[in-house]
């Protein structure tokens, strides 16, 4: 079972909280309590100094009566007990008890040495008291010799409230924060998980196929700009999706024409329905069917080694000029068919291009098969190699029926052909100018188009020195 990561988040942060209160309830309270007793202990300690200096410092002697008020009275002031001994443990005051009751009470098995050498000490002060007691005892000395004990004593208790208070208040603290951390939660929900799930499903609306989903994330950040790129992906699919289908019904269709004639002619002079005498003339015409099915088996290959990069470039500096002159004499037999003459305006002295000479010797053959295509008869195609800018510009011009503005910026997709192509020639496959835009792009290179209705076309492209 999936478990989504809010889920993970509101677990670990319930495990967070959970141990955190667990914390600060045992070790905390601890720590806290061990903090309350050193620092009330030195406070006792300080003070029991203070009783002791301002004893030795009176010149004269303080009666039994005003030491015990001032006993009370600092005693009740701290909520502390203070008791005034003899070596032997006899009280000789008591700030929680009247001077009379004061006489003949001894604290028993009293031992200053078995407190240790701490300065404070936790318990019931040799079983003196009824709880547990934080004590400081201090020897009062006199003539160098020890007179007898001062020991303030503060009730376990009160550091107990005390660390119960500072606990409360941290645990106030906690809870508030543990609140913030909550609505940062669930503000992490909306700002995140939301916007992830709906990446999420339009993934699995992509999975299946459906390319038209759209993901829908209004926010401003990276999630914005996943979901805005899945959407162009998905786009760009679709667009492939398309191509794929149009290129199947263009495949089936440039094929099954020429296969239909090619199975009708053969059969007709299977079963005698052609006369012998006739037979040459629709054996010429099977001919022509198969050199167009070839045609277009060669250029589908062509086309799919260079999207594929399969054969890679063989560059090389060769003369553009000679080129164009043997690309162009190729042309003469379908140039005398239709009364066409080519003009080859060629620049002196050029650089040698570093290209793939077999490759733009395709270039020029698709394009000037195009000009002858689409030129009237006793027209002009005029080829021109110029140097600009470092680099050799070769155009190819024709001045045929031209393109329309509406096919112009779909020449380059395979398999288009526009309708003044279809009505003057079937022999095209629509694959030649998608070839030469790839083989021009392999180069680096660019080529453009420019053409009017009725008075021509243009190609230009260039090539590096």
């Amino acid at each position: 079972m999936r478990i989504r990561i809010f889920w993970k988040f509101f677990l670990a942060y319930a495990i967070i909280a959970v141990c955190s209160f667990v914390f600060i309830s045992t070790a905390g309270s601890h720590l806290v309590e061990d903090v309350l007793v050193r620092t009330s202990s030195r406070q006792l300690y300080n003070e029991a100094k203070t009783i002791i200096s301002r004893m030795s410092s009176r010149s004269d002697a303080m009666d039994l009566s005003s030491m015990h008020d001032s006993f009370a009275a600092i005693g009740a002031f701290q909520g502390s007990r203070i008791l005034l001994m003899t070596t032997d443990g006899r009280i000789i005051s008591d700030s929680a008890a009247d001077i009379a009751e004061e006489e003949d009470i001894f604290c028993p098995g009293f031992d200053p040495v078995a407190l240790g050498s701490e300065y404070y000490t936790i318990g019931t002060f040799f079983d003196f008291f009824g709880e547990d007691m934080l004590s400081v005892l201090l020897p009062v000395t006199g003539n160098y010799e020890i007179l007898g004990y001062l020991s303030v004593h503060l009730p376990m208790t009160q550091v107990v409230q005390q660390r119960e208070s500072l606990l409360a208040i941290v645990h106030a603290i906690a809870l508030v924060i543990f609140a913030i951390f909550l609505v940062i939660l669930v503000v992490q929900h909306f700002v995140i998980n939301k916007p992830l799930n709906k990446i999420i499903r339009g993934a699995r609306e992509y999975a299946a196929g459906n390319l038209a989903y759209r993901i829908d994330v209004k926010s401003r950040d990276e999630f914005r700009y996943l979901a805005d790129t899945l959407n162009y992906m998905s786009d760009e699919m679709n667009k492939v999706g398309e191509y794929r289908h149009n290129f199947i019904a263009n495949i089936s269709h440039d094929f099954r024409s020429p296969l239909t004639s090619i199975k009708g002619y053969v059969e007709a002079i299977a079963d005698g329905t052609i006369p012998p005498e006739m037979q040459n003339h629709y054996l010429e015409i099977v001919l022509y069917q198969t050199e167009r099915l070839n045609k277009l088996t060669e250029e589908l290959l062509a086309l799919n080694q260079v999207d594929n990069s399969v054969i890679l470039l063989n560059l090389s500096p060769f003369d553009i000029n000679d080129l164009v002159r043997k690309t162009a004499a190729s042309f003469e037999g379908a140039c005398s068919r239709k009364n066409l003459v080519i003009e080859l305006v060629l620049e002196e002295d050029l650089p040698p291009v570093k290209a793939d000479s077999a490759r733009i010797s395709q270039v020029l053959h698709n394009l000037l098969d195009n000009a002858v295509k689409f030129s009237n008869a006793g027209g002009e195609i005029r080829i021109e190699t110029t140097l600009k800018h470092d680099k050799v510009q070769v155009s190819v011009r024709d001045h045929g029926i031209g393109i329309s503005k509406e096919s112009l910026n779909r020449i380059w997709d395979r398999f288009y052909k526009a309708d003044e192509s279809r009505g003057r020639d079937q022999t095209g496959t629509g694959l030649g100018l998608a070839i030469v835009r790839e083989i021009i792009n392999a180069h680096n290179e660019k080529i453009t188009v420019v053409s009017t209705p009725g008075a021509g076309t243009e190609f230009t492209f260039s090539l590096s020195c």
